[in-house]
């Protein structure tokens, strides 16, 4: 009976040392033993570590019975690390340093000094907005990755939904649930005709002289023309124009513009990428402006936002 007893007890204890020696030391541990491996003595080591010695050595002791096997011999000028010890020091100082990067790395992301920015931008902003606005980001967010995505009317929004952008420099704002949006500037509308037409010409164009022409319209706010900037615009001065088509880009409006398929009415930024062949005139007065926005997902919350967001703004500011 008394053997069984003892039996039992002696097997308990095994079990408990074999948990022990499988258990993997934390960051803690391996950051004394790199201090007392360093300063070959727990004494200095404690000093070091602004600690005292005596649970320094218990430290030591737990690791040492966790890997099964000795790590420092003690000699008489301090402790010398054995073979094994030393394996282990040299992989110790590589996990202690991947992870301080690691930390160094998470808090430089969530203060937005690091990171990866995709910024999707339209065709007809590229010139206006592009030059200036990586030149500042790149002064402004030096250390953060920045990457340029073309966008258009059709696939602006299942970009920024779908996350493979960013943020979104658009014109007009997107207006969909889900995705935020802020002004970062504005252009006028002008009129775009070919340049044979007698409405290139004018200096400015009289409203009532566009009534009855073809227009080639732009994609509108939930396919709802009555949202559309430039269709309050005409109803505003009482003018009607036709749809001769409707496009998705204003390159593409441009173009049917040169093939003589109408006029288009277009925000003045427009006018850098235009084909010879077609020119822009101003609306005589009327000061109808189309909005340029950035737009991100609104669940999107990071620190970039507000840097992109001055950059941008400092960047149209410039291109005025």
């Amino acid at each position: 009976m008394i053997d069984a007893r003892q039996h039992r007890v002696q097997y308990c204890f095994l079990e408990k040392a074999y948990d022990q020696r499988m258990a993997a030391p934390d960051f803690r541990t391996l950051r004394y033993f790199v201090a007392v491996a360093e300063e070959r003595g727990v004494g200095k080591a404690a000093r070091r570590l602004n600690m005292a010695q005596p649970p320094l050595s218990v430290h030591i002791k737990n690791l040492e019975a966790a890997v099964g096997t000795p790590l420092f011999r003690r000699a008489a000028r301090g402790m010398e690390i054995t073979d094994a010890g030393h394996a282990l020091f040299q992989r110790a100082k590589e996990a202690l340093l991947l992870a301080n990067e690691g930390f160094d790395a998470a808090r430089a992301i969530g203060s937005g000094s690091r990171g990866r920015l995709t910024v999707g931008t339209m065709v007809v902003l590229s010139y206006l907005v592009l030059p200036r606005l990586e030149n500042t980001l790149r002064a402004k967010l030096p250390d953060v990755e920045i990457q340029y995505v073309e966008l258009n009317a059709a696939n602006n929004v299942s970009a920024l939904t779908d996350s493979e952008v960013s943020v979104a420099i658009c014109i007009p704002p997107i207006a969909h649930a889900g995705i935020a949006t802020e002004r970062i500037g504005t252009q006028p509308l002008m009129l775009a005709v070919r340049a044979d037409s007698p409405l290139a010409r004018m200096s400015s164009i009289p409203m009532e002289r566009l009534s009855g022409m073809p227009l080639i319209g732009l994609p509108v706010p939930d396919g709802d023309v009555d949202k559309s900037l430039i269709a309050s615009m005409l109803r505003r001065h009482d003018v009607s124009m036709p749809i001769a088509q409707r496009v998705e880009t204003m390159v593409s409006a441009l173009a049917l513009v040169l093939a003589g398929r109408g006029v288009a009415i277009l925000p003045a930024c427009a006018r850098i990428g235009r084909p010879p062949g077609v020119v822009f005139r101003p609306l005589r007065n009327v000061d109808a402006r189309m909005d340029i926005a950035a737009c991100w997902r609104s669940d999107w919350q990071s620190p970039l936002i507000e840097p992109f967001l001055a950059c941008a703004r400092a960047s149209l500011r410039q291109a005025a």
